[in-house]
Order: C-alpha cells, then structure tokens, then sequence
C-alpha cells in the first residue's frame, strides 16, 4: 500500500492512501484522513494507515465503551466482585469526567488533567481522592483501552503515554500483643469471637474464613486447609470461589489457643443441631455459618460496630491479616505448613503508623509473647517496606 502527505496547514496534514480494491467493483479504494501535529507524528500515522493498522472512524464514547468492555470482562476474565469494583471505578471517577469523550478522540493531555481534577476535587462532594484511589482507576482505564487497541477500536494506549500519581508507602496500623489480649478479652461472648481469633491467629482473609467448611478443619492435628472463599456482590449475592491467588490453596498450622476456641465453637454448633428439625450435622457445613450465614460483610460491619462501642484500638478487620504476618516474618515462626502471608517482591510496601524501627520491633516481640503465640528467640526483624496481599 502507497500513500501521501500533504499539509493544510500548520499542524495540519492530509494523509491520502490507498486500502486496496473494492470487492465488488474492482476499484481501487483511496482514503482521506485529517491529522494534526507535527511532520514527524503525521508520518508516522500515515506508515500505520497505509500499512493497513487504521482503525475506521467511530462515534463510540468512552462511556459507552467502558460499559461495554466492563460486560464483556465480567463475563470472561475477571470474577463478579472485580467487576463490582470496576464499574465502581468507571461510574464514580472515569465517565463524569471523560466519559462524553469520543474513545477515538482521547489524548494523553485528557488524561492528565483527569488525573488533576481527581486530586483536586475527585469526591462527590467535591474533596479530594486519594493518589491510591486515582492510581486504581488509571489502571483500569488503562486495561479497558489495552483491550480497545487489541480490538482495532483505537490505535493506541493514550492512558500508558501518562503515569499515575506517585502513592506513598501505604501506612496500615497493626495490634500489638498488648492490645491483642485487650481486644481478645473485649470480644469474649461477642458473635464474633471465634472469628477473630481464627483470623488474628491465621492471618487468613475474611472471605477465606467464612468459605471455611468443617471438613477443612483438623482439631486433633491443629490444622485447617484453605480451599475456598465467599465473596459478595450486589448483583449475585454470596457466591463461593477459589482463592484470591493461585498460592492461596494452603495449609495453616492453628495455635492451641485458636484450637480450644474451635473446639468449643465446634461443641456449640452440635448442641444447636441436636434440637429437633435442625437437622444432621455434616462435614461440608461452614464452620462459621451460624453467625448471619456466610456473608463477610457482616464480619466486617460488626468488628467496626465494636471497635466504636468498646472503644478498641482502631484498626481495621483486615488489619489483623497484617498484624500476624508481621509477626510471623518478623520472627521466623514456624506455625505454617505454607506461609498464610506471602511477602511482596516487587518493591513498595506496607509500614506500620506512627512507629519508629525500634517501636517496631517491641510490638512484634510484644505479639510473639502475647498468649497467641508461644515463646521463641527473634531470629530477624522484617524490613519497613514488607508488603502484604
């Protein structure tokens, strides 16, 4: 295929090429585009049309192509509940601002200045996001289009022409073995007790605890296996799933203390089954399920329901994920069969509010010392910038 360049005027250029020949007639076809910028980029356009990568004119809009591509996702690559938060991220921070954009007419200035408004006044109330939450919906924009050029819809990634707003190392407040033991005592009787000595003594997430069936569950060896999740979506409800990572199909060796709070968890559940029309009690049921089914949410509504009313330190329920595995890496403790935490290797990562290095390391020696775990000599301290799932 041949072309020509012919500029209009400044800026402006006329690209002319030829797309082959009508099917029909037999005609050659020859194709007139407009393009503006320089001489350099106008070449190069016209290399990419003339070598047949141009993609036919489209009055589609970004909103209605990220709606569309967000379907279409759900469908075939990613579960309900990323989709849940994909379309949270499209609805809430892309389409008010860019959505009216035609998908072919987006440039990297757009998205730039879309970045600023964010940062500026991003809330619906007109305060602003955060870099974190900013970085999450360039990403998916940056993935809806990925997808589009792969779809001949556009000829580029204008979002991967501009990085997203720097994030801080994220900061996330962690128990110490003090407040482990005030906060254990504060939520002795409470629904959800067992719950949280399982997770603070697991590390496992919350949707993994209550995919947890008694099957799983090994009193006598202390040990539980981790085969499934429950997660919860607006459009489908509770629905079970496999773990968030390929890794996270594991075995968790449990402390004697978690052991005896299942145990007598387990003996409560019986005594309810033995009451007439309750029904047989059997080894798939959840372990967890006589607290309002198995909905996590539920979990998390109530621990911060909690915290509030008993005035608990204030962290939140995924707090406790971090708190244990900071302890475990730090210490070297040998509780799982695989490790119920994998450390980040990509650099980045998760410190610890308001404590300095030395701080640090008291709270961890505080958390292996505490009635949670049993005694052992630190062999090594992890370093601030250790990051979690």
């Amino acid at each position: 295929m041949k072309g020509h360049l012919q500029q209009r005027s400044p800026n402006s250029w006329r690209l002319k090429f030829d797309v082959g020949r009508d099917p029909g007639t037999g005609k050659r076809v020859i194709r007139y585009v407009t393009f503006r910028g320089t001489k350099r980029a106008a070449q190069v356009e016209l290399a990419d049309a003339a070598g047949g990568n141009l993609v036919e004119p489209s009055k589609l809009t970004l909103s209605e192509y990220l709606r569309s591509w967000v379907s279409i996702a759900e469908a075939t690559a990613v579960s309900p509940k990323t989709a849940e938060r994909y379309r949270q991220l499209i609805e809430r921070q892309i389409i008010p601002h860019l959505g009216a954009t035609l998908l072919q007419k987006l440039k990297p200035t757009n998205v730039a200045a879309w970045h600023a408004t964010l940062l500026t006044k991003g809330r619906h109330d007109g305060s602003p996001l955060t870099a974190r939450t900013v970085g999450h919906a360039h990403r998916v924009l940056h993935k809806a289009l990925e997808d589009a050029v792969d779809r001949e819809l556009v000829t580029k990634n204008v979002a991967g022409r501009v990085a997203p707003p720097k994030v801080d190392a994220e900061e996330v407040a962690i128990l110490s073995g003090e407040q482990v033991a005030m906060v254990l005592a504060a939520l002795a009787g409470s629904p959800i007790f067992a719950h949280v000595v399982v997770l603070i003594s697991t590390g496992m997430r919350r949707g993994e605890l209550m995919g947890l069936q008694w099957e799983d569950v090994d009193l006598e060896q202390g040990r539980v296996r981790v085969n499934r999740a429950v997660e919860v979506t607006k459009a489908q409800g509770l629905r079970i799933k496999p773990p968030k990572t390929r890794s996270g199909k594991r075995v968790i060796a449990l402390l004697p203390t978690a052991v005896a709070v299942l145990t007598e968890h387990r003996r409560a559940q019986l005594e309810i089954r033995m009451k007439p029309g309750i029904g047989r009690f059997r080894a798939n049921h959840h372990v967890f399920e006589n607290f309002d089914g198995t909905n996590p949410d539920r979990i998390t509504y109530y621990w911060r329901h909690l915290v509030t009313t008993k005035k608990l330190p204030s962290v939140t329920l995924h707090a406790l994920r971090h708190s244990h595995a900071s302890a475990l890496i730090a210490y070297d403790h040998p509780l799982s069969i695989r490790a119920p935490v994998r450390q980040d290797r990509r650099g980045g990562g998760v410190r610890y509010r308001g404590r300095s290095e030395t701080d640090r390391e008291q709270i961890l020696r505080d958390w292996v010392s505490s009635p949670l775990f049993a005694r052992q000599t630190p062999r090594r301290i992890a370093t601030p910038a250790t990051k979690f799932n």
